[in-house]
């Protein structure tokens, strides 16, 4: 299934803090980075690693390291808010950038920059945007991503609306999507309801 819900206890617990009209920008970016690592973790918990072995102080102990390279690109600006958190579990990650502004009245995505590692055919990558609502900027970045020659493709995101996991499955039926919620629906001004506000501006107290 494309969709997986992260039904992890803390994941919820991180998600209703930053729901809350009353956390203030530090506390929403520390439950951000809390629910960005745990998300991260389940959408690359198949990750391919190899046998490996390391000496401790007592002795050599066998194990197993990832040596796959995975590229990270967030969706800018809010996905930005999550990039740390993904580092944190993969510091040897290569970290590409889009950046896609929503025109307010018609809802449509136009691309300002754009900056990925080239030839992505044998990376996974993990695509970050917090909030998927209408759709159009997911599939605009995994477009972009694609024509690199992106074959392994995850998203991870916050808080989904229906309307935008159903245009992500229509677009790019391959691409799975981890969230831990999908909410009621967007409103009149495509806002995912009861979402949680407009994320970069509750993460950077732009409000």
């Amino acid at each position: 299934m494309p969709l997986h819900l992260v039904d992890h206890p803390l994941v919820h617990d991180a998600l209703m803090e930053l729901r809350d009209v009353r956390t203030q920008p530090p506390e929403f970016r520390r439950a951000a980075q809390r629910i960005s690592v745990l998300l991260a973790a389940e959408a690359l918990k198949d990750l391919p690693s190899i046998p490996a072995m390391v000496t401790t102080p007592l002795g050599p102990a066998d194990g197993r390291a990832v040596k796959t390279d995975v590229v990270v690109v967030p969706v800018l600006r809010a996905g930005l808010g999550m990039l740390d958190a993904v580092l944190a579990l993969l510091p040897s990650a290569r970290v590409g950038h889009i950046g896609l502004q929503r025109d307010e009245a018609t809802a449509i995505a136009s691309r300002y920059y754009s900056k990925l590692p080239s030839d992505l055919r044998d990376s996974y990558v993990l695509m970050i945007d917090p909030m998927l609502a209408t759709g159009g900027s997911a599939v605009a970045a995994i477009d972009l991503i694609k024509a690199t020659g992106a074959r392994t493709l995850r998203m991870i995101c916050i808080v989904a609306a229906p309307e935008g996991v159903a245009l992500v499955e229509q677009h790019h039926p391959d691409v799975q999507i981890y969230t831990p919620v999908v909410d009621q629906a967007l409103n009149a001004h495509k806002y995912i309801v009861p979402g949680l506000g407009d994320f970069g501006d509750r993460l950077y107290g732009t409000v």
